[in-house]
């Protein structure tokens, strides 16, 4: 294990490990910046190499535009100067999460409204497949893509998406040292090592994943969804699109929600962290109860979670409980790994999940009866992806 693997493991909770890796990359390129031009070069985002200053930063802060919600907090930022002009960089980075909010096109607009600035460049840097720039929407009205909505601004930006597995492969090439080597080590063990070729493992996944969905199916049953449906008095109105839940948010539930507008408040049940970040990591399965940032009886639900962690902390688990706007939730969960040594293994995950639901009943009524009442409940399966959020558990839910 690398040393910044054991000094992220110090983190409690959700660990920052983007903006871990950020402060690591951003600091090591300030420390090695012929490496940063060479690695610009390298992918032919600037040509000059000739500048007397070059300055990086990150975690900076911008003031929202007019157009914007609120504002903004770039990952990267680098600003290179000849002494006459000045280029500025921003280098948006993901490793598990996706782009969301349209960020990527506020950090343009933001971008394009630098003064003196000669050029205005965007990096999209992940680890995983997200494409911006080839894929458009097939409709009456298709949308540009980010590379031609920053050209299409005045002045334009020249948009560039990389990923992180070519820039292992650059400085595995180019450098030594200890610093470079633990910074090698924490990407292969975050799965940011990753070429365009197909393993065994993934070969050997290709050839089981219809037989390990069907399983995981199979524990979902119509049992599992009436008793989720029957236990808060709602009517199963949508289908969940699960390989749509296992591609884009790594988990496979059913959902129902638990205020007039679906998404407000809701719960989801099923299987979480199907795409762990370490290899040795299991995948958890059990129930979470979900608040968005903008529910009218948010103060009081936040209230209600904390006490349910205060009482149960045995049993719920808190995820980011906070007064200010947010993405909350609590948990009620185990590893996969602990049904591993039962002999009829998914009969205790139905069974688990079943007492899933009784305690999640049983926490509503103790701690949430101030949503009962006048409260319609609808009950869904969660393939309303526009309704339901990536939420803050991108570690832990993601789903």
């Amino acid at each position: 294990m690398s040393l910044f693997t054991n000094l992220l493991n110090l983190h409690s909770g959700k660990k920052p490990r983007e903006d871990f890796f950020t402060e690591i990359v951003a600091y090591f390129l300030s420390l090695n910046k012929d490496i940063l031009i060479d690695w610009l070069k390298h992918h032919s985002i600037i040509s000059d190499d000739n500048y007397s200053s070059i300055k990086i930063s990150t975690q900076q802060e911008h003031q929202a535009l007019a157009s914007h919600t609120e504002d903004s907090r770039l990952d990267i930022v680098v600003e290179l100067s000849t002494g006459l002009n000045t280029d500025v960089i921003f280098i948006e980075s993901k490793i598990g999460a996706k782009d969301g909010n349209n960020a990527l096109k506020k950090y343009a607009e933001i971008l394009s409204n630098l003064p003196n600035v000669r050029h205005r460049i965007l990096i999209y840097i992940t680890r995983d497949y997200d494409p911006k720039e080839e894929i458009k929407q097939y409709d009456c009205d298709p949308k540009p893509t980010i590379k031609e909505y920053c050209l299409k601004l005045s002045p334009k930006i020249n948009f560039f998406q990389l990923r992180w597995y070519q820039f292992y492969s650059f400085l595995k090439e180019r450098a030594s040292d200890i610093l470079t080597q633990e910074i090698l080590t924490f990407m292969r063990n975050n799965r940011m090592s990753y070429t365009n070729q197909f393993s065994s493992v993934d070969l050997l996944t290709m050839v089981n994943f219809n037989k390990t969905f069907k399983l995981m199916e199979s524990t979902i049953s119509e049992e599992v969804k009436k008793e989720l449906k029957e236990s808060f008095a709602g009517i199963n109105k949508h289908e969940i699109d699960g390989l749509y839940q296992w591609k884009s948010k790594n988990r496979y539930i059913i959902g129902t929600s638990l205020s007039n507008r679906r998404g407000d408040l809701w719960c989801g049940l099923g299987y979480f962290n199907l795409n762990p970040d370490n290899l040795n990591d299991y995948p958890y399965i059990g129930i979470f109860l979900e608040v968005s940032p903008g529910f009218v009886e948010r103060p009081k639900t936040i209230k209600s979670m904390q006490n349910v962690i205060n009482d149960k902390p045995n049993i719920w688990t808190p995820e980011n409980l906070t007064i200010l706007p947010a993405w909350s939730a609590i948990f009620y969960r185990k590893s996969l790994q602990e049904f591993l040594s039962e002999k009829d293994q998914l009969s205790a995950i139905k069974l688990f999940f079943q007492e899933s639901i009784e305690e999640l009943k049983t926490v509503h009524k103790q701690y949430f009866n101030f949503l009962r009442k006048g409260v319609t409940i609808e009950a869904t399966t969660e393939g309303d992806k526009e309704e339901y959020p990536d939420t803050s558990l991108s570690s832990i839910t993601s789903l």
